[in-house]
């Protein structure tokens, strides 16, 4: 029986999760309450409650559930062997094309990306996770004489990320009209950065 009610619990979960991804991409995050969430998954107000304490703990949860499958497809598509530009564009367009997909939750996961109005532990945990991927990357360039020796990886991954979050700032507000020409954008800026720290 107790597998029974796991399975249900489950299901239910994942169906709060679906709601809330349908209702903040039609209406927007802060124009979707609790009450339009709880309709939308046809579940009471308070089995919300008994999942989640709040709206923003509903967005984290998809967050960390989509970003694992994004951190799994970059280690399975970007190649270790490929250009240091060709990587960075690699695993930064499979974030874009990720964050893009639903553009409202896009819109509010770069508003928590680059201005959170909390110190939120998840979101913090998410951009560390990924600026610790971005830092592996350059510290095997350095190790292959792609870098300057005096680089050091850490900040370098800090300044790619914000160069990336320009890009995405750029394309929400309408200076970058498809996923070409983000590439392009990130492609031009990435190859400044790195004629900077480049061997």
């Amino acid at each position: 029986m107790s597998g029974v009610r796991a399975q249900k619990k489950r299901e239910t979960r994942r169906a709060i999760i679906a709601a809330a991804i349908r209702l903040f991409g039609e209406r927007g995050y802060e124009r979707t309450s609790i009450e339009d969430l709880a309709a939308e998954a046809g579940v009471g107000k308070g089995t919300i409650y008994g999942y989640f304490s709040t709206k923003q703990e509903i967005f984290q949860a998809f967050c960390g559930e989509e970003i694992e499958n994004s951190f799994r497809a970059v280690s399975e598509t970007v190649d270790p062997e490929a250009p240091l530009l060709r990587q960075l564009l690699t695993l930064f367009m499979l974030q874009f094309r990720f964050v893009t997909k639903n553009r409202e939750f896009g819109r509010h996961l770069l508003r928590e990306m680059a201005f959170p109005k909390t110190a939120n532990r998840k979101s913090l945990e998410y951009i560390q996770r990924y600026l610790d991927t971005l830092e592996g990357l350059l510290r095997r360039a350095g190790e292959k004489g792609q870098l300057r020796r005096e680089a050091n990886p850490a900040s370098a991954a800090a300044s790619f990320y914000l160069l990336y979050v320009g890009c995405l700032s750029g394309w929400y507000s309408g200076y970058m009209e498809d996923q070409q020409s983000v590439e392009d954008a990130m492609e031009k800026l990435f190859q400044q950065a790195l004629q900077g720290i480049g061997s």
